[in-house]
């Protein structure tokens, strides 16, 4: 499920960066940066979920094992 989410967040991102492309040649100027900067949130988002730390594990990973006791 939670590698559904992350997929679509991924798809989500490249789809506001195409269409703030598309109204920036359209001569838009704020919402273009507005749909840039969500854009760049989405895509921290998911580097923080899925960069592994020192140990090589991941926030993805964890979510998917549960809690350890």
């Amino acid at each position: 499920m939670l590698d559904t989410a992350l997929s679509l967040l991924m798809l989500a991102a490249i789809a506001l960066v195409a269409g703030a492309a598309f109204l920036f040649r359209r001569g838009e100027r704020k919402r273009p940066v507005l749909m840039l900067t969500l854009a760049g949130v989405m895509l921290m988002n998911l580097i923080i979920w899925t960069l592994p730390d020192k140990s090589g594990s991941t926030l993805a990973g964890a979510a998917q094992t549960g809690p350890q006791p």
